[in-house]
């Protein structure tokens, strides 16, 4: 009886915590049908009518849909660079044994602990100097460099690839790179996925860097063009346009992470079961 009232509570607690956490996401919706002027004179979970004016500003502003399909272009394609790649350097640190290799992975790990902030001019004049500026290809091509992703891919696959499938391999002949395509990629999906997850909600919510060398108003990403609402003339009007533009914007991560969330789910379940 004591252990059934503990796992009730158990139980319990964890639904309370549930419902918080989505609290912040249904209030987010709730505001996106309200007027701004409502939203900042009451607080309500109750929808409004005031959805389709706030679609009308938002619009009126920005192509919400151009800004949307602008975020898809850069993240996608950071994304699996960001994946493929630290995997592959991943793969390289934990498995093989040459000269440096502690060097480069300490490297790594101080440029982990370095804000990215800190090498933004020099980033600019480097971009300007390539005659890159207003361009995606710099938002993109950087995500090949993901210390912290590598750092996690290497502690990843140590943990979970056994050295003897690679023997094998290699005994009937197969080159490395093909062992790493047939052999390791599959092994690492649950981590590469958790790590795609992040990675794609950071280039999707990326802002300093787009608004500093995207110039054309037809290139700019979503998360900056949502900042012409909040830099309008009447920004407590616009608080239910810009609530609308943020909900609509977390649909693509809402979507990578159900995509998704079966390889996370495998990945923390495979820590915990041992042969």
């Amino acid at each position: 009886m004591a252990k059934k009232i503990k796992t009730a509570i158990i139980y319990l607690c964890l639904i309370i915590l549930a419902v918080s956490c989505l609290i912040p996401f249904l209030l987010m919706i709730v505001n996106a049908t309200r007027s701004g002027r409502e939203i900042m004179t009451s607080f309500t979970l109750i929808p409004g009518t005031s959805l389709k004016e706030n679609w009308d500003i938002v619009f009126s502003y920005f192509n919400l849909f151009l800004g949307m399909w602008n975020s898809l272009k850069i993240a996608v394609p950071a994304t699996f660079l960001t994946s493929y790649f630290s995997a592959l350097t991943a793969y390289a640190l934990a498995v093989y044994r040459f000269k440096g290799r502690n060097v480069i992975f300490y490297t790594i790990l101080i440029f982990m602990m370095i804000p990215g902030q800190l090498s933004l001019i020099g980033f600019y004049d480097l971009v300007s100097a390539l005659k890159l500026v207003d361009s995606y290809i710099p938002l993109i091509v950087p995500a090949i460099a993901a210390p912290g992703t590598v750092f996690f891919l290497k502690q990843y696959i140590e943990s979970v690839l056994p050295m003897a499938l690679l023997e094998a391999g290699r005994i009937d002949g197969a080159k490395e790179i093909s062992m790493f395509h047939r052999i390791v990629l599959p092994i690492m999906m649950p981590g590469i996925a958790t790590m795609a997850i992040g990675g794609f909600i950071g280039n999707w919510n990326a802002y300093l860097v787009p608004m500093i060398l995207l110039n054309t108003p037809t290139k700019f990403t979503l998360p900056v063009m949502v900042t012409s609402l909040s830099a309008s003339t009447d920004i407590a009007a616009n608080q239910g346009a810009t609530y609308l533009t943020i909900a609509i914007s977390v649909i693509p991560i809402m979507i990578a992470f159900c995509f998704f969330s079966k390889y996370i789910i495998s990945s923390i379940s495979a820590g915990s079961v041992k042969e």
